[in-house]
């Protein structure tokens, strides 16, 4: 049990950081580039990196390669205790709307 709460506080503490909880929101509406995750946030790319990197290793995140690139998204399998903030997360969806990168695009898939 004690175990479990360890867990719990460390992935709570993960959240708690501004930039990762923006990019969880942005996440929540679709599976995103780190192109696109840069461009919203307004960071650099190997900033927003380490914080994707972070949210992989405690399995809130997962990434698929398709060529150069890497795709997020929310890991379905995740805690219900992190997946209960999902509802409570503002909408995003304005801001992935306004993307435009040439570098990708995840819906071009078939």
């Amino acid at each position: 049990m004690e175990q479990k709460i360890q867990k719990m506080a460390d992935t709570y503490k993960l959240l708690a950081d501004k930039t990762r909880l923006t990019i969880v929101a942005l996440l929540k509406e679709q599976e995103l580039c780190v192109c696109d995750i840069t461009d919203v946030i307004g960071m650099s790319q190997p900033n927003a990196s380490q914080h994707l990197r972070k949210l992989k290793s405690a399995g809130l995140l997962n990434e698929r390669k398709k060529g150069q690139w890497v795709y997020y998204s929310l890991n379905p399998a995740a805690e219900s205790y992190v997946q209960c903030i999902y509802e409570h997360l503002p909408s995003m969806k304005s801001k992935i709307v306004c993307l435009n990168n040439d570098c990708c695009s995840p819906q071009e898939e078939g």
